[in-house]
C-alpha cells in the first residue's frame, strides 16, 4: 500500500499526549487551538449578512477548497475498505454516485463523517475532516488492504503568506438562480440529475466533475478539478453569474449555513478511550493530529470522555445503517435501542437572553457574559452547552451555534433526550464554568441560562420543504 508522507504519525502519539494530561477531557478543553478554522478564503467578499441571504434570494458561490481533507483511494480492495470501516450499505453504489460515509468504533460511537466519491471503478474520493481521513488511513495498513491511497490535507489554519497547494479545487454553486448560473456556464441545458449523482459540466474550454447537491434548499452542483485550473474556474463562474446576482460566500459566513440545513460538522471522534484496535489507533496517531489537538469547549463538562460521544441516531445518520455487512461496530449498534437515543433538533434562542449577551459588552461594572460572534459563535472544534430542563438537570447537548441571518435568529444544533418535543421550552447555560478554560478563543466571563424553544431540524421550512438529503428532508422531529 501506497500513503502520502502526510499520512505517516509522528514518533510521539496521541496516547502519549493522553498520557500526560489529567485525562481527555481536562486536555482538550484547555487546548490552545481554539475554534476550527475555515482557512484561505476571505472572510468576507461584500458583507456576511448579504451573502447569507443571497443563497435564500439569488445565488452563491462556496468555496470548499481549503477546509477540508480529500483523500483519494484506489485499489482493489478499496470498496472492501469502505464497506468494512462504514455503517452505509455498499450493495448499490455504482459509480458517479455518492454517499455520505459513516464510520463507527467498535462500541457504535461515531468517529466523523463526510462526503464519499465513487469517482471510477476502484477509484474513491473521500471529502470532510480529519477524523475520518486519519480512520481509513490507519485501517488501510491495520488490514492489510490492496490499496493505495494518497491524502490532499486541508489547507493550513494560518498559512502567514506562505504558498497553500493542494490537488483539487472544489466550488458548489447554490440558491435559487443556481441552475440559471450553471446552463450559462455550460452553453446550454444541463440535464437535473437525481441528488447525489454525479457528471460533468462545462466552464469554458475545460470540463469539470460535478456533483447534484442542494446545500441552500434548491437544486445546485458541485464542482470539482485540478487545482492548476482553481483561479480561472472561479473567474468564470463568477463572470457567468453576475447577471443572476451571483455572490462569492466568504468564509465567516459559509459555516453559518449549517444552522439552517441541520448538519452537525464536528461531533468529537470517539477514540479517546477504549482498548484493543483502539488503543492501538491511538498509539498510530501523531502527537500532531487534528485527534491530539482538538479542543472541546462549552457549559457541559464532565470527567468521563465518553459523554461526549455520540451514536449515529443522535446525529440523524441512525436510517444510513445498513445490517447487509460486516462492519466495524455492528454488534455494538444491534444491541443499541434507536428509540431511547437523543435526538436531533434546532434551539431557537430568545430575543431578549441574545440582547443582554450583547449588551454586557458595554456593562463596565460587571464580567460580561461569554462573547457571540457572528455569525459563527462556536470557540472550540468540538462544542457541547448544557441544554437543561426547568428544574436543571441536562436533557441534551447544544453542539453548533450561530445566528442566522435568514431567519433573524440565534440558533444551534443539539442533541435531545427522545421525550422532547417540538414546542418545548428549555435552557442552554451560555459560557463556561469558573470563568472559563484555557483556551486562547476564550476570554474571562461569566454564564448565562438563555431561553430556547425547540424547533425542527432542518430549522428553514424552505430546506425541510426541498431538500432532497434524507436525513434533511421533511424534518427530523
Amino acid at each position: 500500500m501506497a500513503t502520502s508522507s502526510q499520512t505517516a504519525p509522528s514518533s510521539e502519539s496521541l496516547q502519549h499526549v493522553l498520557d500526560q494530561a489529567p485525562n481527555a477531557v481536562e486536555l482538550m478543553r484547555n487546548a490552545p487551538t481554539g475554534a476550527y478554522i475555515y482557512p484561505v478564503v476571505a472572510p468576507e467578499f461584500t458583507n456576511w449578512r448579504d451573502e447569507v441571504l443571497a443563497w435564500r434570494k439569488t445565488a452563491v458561490l462556496f468555496d470548499q477548497t481549503h477546509h477540508m481533507d480529500n483523500l483519494i483511494l484506489e485499489g482493489p480492495d478499496a470498496h472492501k475498505l469502505l464497506a468494512y470501516t462504514g455503517i452505509n450499505s455498499f450493495e448499490n453504489f455504482p459509480v458517479d454516485r455518492a454517499k455520505q460515509f459513516v464510520p463507527v468504533t467498535p462500541a457504535g460511537y461515531v468517529v466523523g463523517d463526510g462526503i464519499l466519491f465513487h469517482e471510477a471503478q476502484h477509484r474513491y474520493v473521500y471529502v470532510g475532516r480529519a477524523p475520518v481521513t486519519n480512520w481509513l488511513t490507519f485501517h488501510a495498513e491495520y488490514g492489510n488492504y490492496d490499496v493505495d491511497l494518497t491524502v490532499d490535507r486541508r489547507s493550513p489554519s494560518r498559512p502567514m503568506g506562505k504558498a497553500v497547494h493542494r490537488q483539487l479545487w472544489r466550488l458548489q454553486i447554490q440558491g435559487p438562480s443556481a441552475w440559471d448560473v450553471i446552463e450559462k456556464l455550460n452553453g446550454g441545458p444541463v440535464p437535473r440529475l437525481k441528488f447525489f449523482h454525479m457528471g460533468t459540466l462545462n466552464v469554458g474550454p475545460m470540463s469539470v466533475r460535478t456533483l447534484r447537491h442542494g446545500m441552500a434548499g434548491a437544486p445546485g452542483l458541485e464542482l470539482w478539478g485540478p487545482y492548476a485550473d482553481y483561479d480561472r474556474v472561479r473567474e468564470l463562474i463568477m463572470e457567468a453569474g453576475e447577471e443572476f446576482g451571483l455572490v462569492a460566500v466568504g468564509s465567516r459566513a459559509y459555516s453559518s449555513n449549517t444552522l439552517e440545513s441541520g448538519w452537525i460538522p464536528s461531533p468529537l471522534p470517539a477514540i479517546y478511550s477504549g482498548g484493543g484496535m483502539l488503543a492501538d489507533y491511538r498509539a498510530w496517531l501523531g502527537a500532531d493530529s487534528y485527534e491530539a489537538n482538538n479542543t472541546i469547549a462549552g457549559s457541559f463538562v464532565s470527567d468521563d470522555i465518553e459523554d461526549y460521544y455520540t451514536t449515529p441516531w443522535e446525529l440523524g445518520y441512525g436510517n444510513f445503517i445498513a445490517y447487509d455487512h460486516d462492519f466495524i461496530g455492528r454488534e455494538a449498534l444491534e444491541q443499541i435501542d434507536p428509540a431511547a437515543q437523543r435526538r436531533k433538533v434546532t434551539l431557537a434562542w430568545d430575543d431578549e437572553d441574545m440582547i443582554r449577551i450583547h449588551a454586557s459588552m458595554y456593562d463596565k461594572d460587571a464580567v460580561p457574559y461569554k462573547f457571540f460572534d457572528l455569525p459563527n459563535a462556536n470557540y472550540g472544534s468540538s462544542n457541547f452547552d448544557a441544554v437543561v430542563d426547568h428544574g436543571g438537570a441536562v436533557v441534551g447537548l447544544s453542539m453548533f451555534t450561530g445566528y442566522s441571518a435568514n431567519e433573524r435568529t440565534a440558533l444551534s444544533l443539539a442533541v435531545v433526550d427522545p421525550e422532547i418535543e417540538v414546542g418545548d421550552r428549555l435552557h442552554v447555560i451560555w459560557g463556561e464554568p469558573y470563568g472559563g478554560t484555557r483556551k486562547t478563543t476564550v476570554e474571562h466571563h461569566q454564564q448565562l441560562e438563555v431561553g430556547v424553544t425547540v424547533a425542527p431540524v432542518p430549522y428553514s421550512a424552505a430546506v425541510r420543504d426541498s431538500y432532497e438529503g434524507s436525513w434533511r428532508a421533511k424534518g427530523q422531529v
